[in-house]
């Protein structure tokens, strides 16, 4: 296994990215939330299990200032988007890969559904805790053939209900609901033994996922 460390100039600013390398045809580029970063547990363990199952993982290492997470949804979106594509070719164009998956968090889910699904819609997305209270994204969704896994949290500040039934309706996304769960993806009111639980049942699930 290799890891490098690279960067990209992104207009005027330089966004660094991590390629560890498995020597497989098969690479996860993951997108993080704002402050849920990849050594937080979801991203961890996730990478863990990628690593153990021999598939390459990039990290994208982006970061942004209360001003432009300030600014309307859509605002935000081009943002992401703009940044992280870049890479994603650099990613696709460098290496032999057959397949993609797509993993996001919170706002790492925008570029995803915002562009990235629409660009390689015969790749795996995986989407934790997406930003469904916004219309902007449910449409995408809605229109997707795409392989899809949604998992959200039943106590997070972006669950919908209507829209969960919605997307539960659609024979190729495939939801998860964590009862009781917040935005990170723990259990409320605070319960440490339930949350690893929880989260040992969210990292099985995304394993078998993209099996």
């Amino acid at each position: 296994m290799k890891v490098n460390i690279k960067s990209k100039m992104i207009g005027d600013k330089e966004i660094q990215y991590t390629h560890i390398q498995n020597n497989s045809k098969v690479v996860c580029i993951m997108f993080s939330g704002a402050g849920y970063t990849y050594d937080k547990p979801l991203f961890y363990y996730s990478t863990m299990k990628l690593i153990e199952g021999k598939i390459d993982i990039v990290h994208i290492h982006y970061s942004y200032s209360q001003d432009e997470l300030n600014l309307p949804i859509a605002g935000i979106a081009d943002i992401i988007t703009n940044d992280v594509e870049p890479i994603i070719d650099e990613v696709l164009n460098c290496g032999e890969y057959r397949e993609s998956i797509y993993f996001g968090k919170s706002i790492g889910t925008i570029p995803i559904i915002n562009e990235i699904m629409v660009k390689h819609p015969k790749s795996t997305f995986v989407l934790l805790t997406p930003l469904l209270k916004y219309e902007l994204f449910m449409r995408p969704l809605l229109e997707s053939q795409s392989k899809i896994l949604i998992i959200a949290g039943s106590k997070d500040h972006h669950y919908v209900l209507e829209k969960i039934e919605a997307l539960m309706n659609k024979n190729n996304i495939k939801v998860k609901v964590v009862n009781k769960a917040n935005h990170s993806l723990e259990i409320e009111p605070f319960d440490t033994l339930s949350s690893i639980s929880s989260l040992s049942d969210t990292i099985q699930s995304i394993s078998r996922f993209i099996r």
